[in-house]
């Protein structure tokens, strides 16, 4: 299963879960969180958006 590799990642994930969960509304995502939503399923998405933030970089670049 996929791991964020940063918390800007784990939030879209999350965003994206939420839509796929029917929490809430598909048209209010965009990016990262839209591609999520259309190529990764329900138990990716909360795999990724449950990942441990504290030792992520806020983006993939600040690593």
């Amino acid at each position: 299963m996929p791991k964020a590799s940063s918390k800007a990642q784990q939030r879209a994930a999350g965003a994206a879960l939420s839509a796929k969960r029917g929490e809430t509304d598909k048209a209010d995502l965009q990016g990262a969180s839209l591609q999520m939503y259309e190529s990764m399923s329900e138990d990716e998405l909360d795999e990724m958006a449950s990942t441990d933030r504290s030792d992520l970089p806020e983006t993939a670049d600040d690593s």
